[in-house]
């Protein structure tokens, strides 16, 4: 692996806020940023109306134009812009394979709908290991006008994974914020009416059990980060919802997405994906066993 942001470039307003983004990003972690055009001829739509080699020109003065304005705005970020053909999920995961990290965009919907990842970035989502970061196209416009709030992660303390809160963790130190974990857990489905009067003390336990084992997940990470302040918030709740309201003034969402070896299903998880589509800030997906 090689230490560079690789970021997926195709000309969309979604990609070329995520180059911004990833531009950034790379400038914090002092390492090359690299754009990279995946072409697939048989399936780009203009190649419909103009010979390939038209459509091929287009596409390659995007990325020299990206990679000219990436460089005058960033004057010190050492740019690489790569054109490659071939399919565009196979050649991104193959690119986060070699990156610290893979940005990639997201088509906005605008309003309650959210946002839409998009078939290409939810399929690199579901094969790659590497942590893939989505960013909405508004996120951000020009260099310094970045979020301000803390960085969210989202856990299951049951399987909370030290790839999820090694990112967190680290993101909040480079960005000198907060981290704010948000676990939220549900009163077993075995709850009934024969069970009514025990439930008060069934989920004081389990809200203590959550915590116990957050407080210990936690622990060793705030000692290898001890100037990156925790904000536990952890009660009962819908995990997906409750991460709407701290989201919106996040300068990064985190979530988990466990590995999975079956060949049917998204494989990214309901709640990862629930994230993807209603959250606004820039979400970071690390994948975990």
């Amino acid at each position: 692996m090689s230490r560079t942001v690789t970021v997926g470039l195709d000309g969309s307003p979604e990609s070329l806020a995520a180059a911004q983004w990833a531009a950034q990003e790379a400038l914090r972690r002092a390492v090359p940023l690299r754009l990279l055009r995946a072409w697939d001829i048989a399936e780009d739509p203009r190649t419909r109306v103009v010979d390939p080699a038209t459509a091929r020109g287009w596409g390659e003065r995007t990325l020299a134009l990206t990679e000219r304005r990436l460089r005058r705005r960033h004057p010190g970020l050492d740019v690489e812009a790569t054109w490659v053909a071939g399919d565009p999920v196979e050649e991104l995961c193959r690119a986060a394979g070699e990156a610290e990290l893979l940005v990639l965009g997201s088509r906005g919907l605008g309003g309650l709908a959210g946002f839409l990842a998009g078939s290409v970035s939810l399929a690199v989502l579901a094969r790659t290991r590497q942590p893939v970061v989505l960013v909405r196209p508004h996120e951000p416009l020009e260099p310094g006008h970045d979020r301000t709030g803390d960085v969210v992660v989202g856990l299951d303390v049951s399987a909370p994974g030290d790839e999820l809160l090694a990112f967190g963790f680290a993101a909040a130190d480079r960005y000198g914020c907060g981290l704010r974990v948000v676990h939220r857990w549900a009163v077993p489905a075995l709850c009934g009416p024969d069970t009514a009067g025990a439930l008060p003390l069934l989920m004081a336990g389990i809200a203590e059990d959550a915590r116990r084992a957050l407080d210990e997940a936690l622990a060793p990470w705030s000692v290898k980060f001890p100037d990156v302040a925790v904000v536990r918030d952890v009660r009962q709740g819908r995990p997906a919802q409750d991460l709407a309201e701290p989201a919106h003034g996040a300068r990064l969402v985190v979530v988990g997405r466990k590995v999975r070896r079956a060949r049917i299903g998204t494989h990214i998880g309901p709640v990862t994906h629930a994230v993807l589509h209603h959250c606004p800030a820039p979400v970071a997906v690390v994948a975990h066993d």
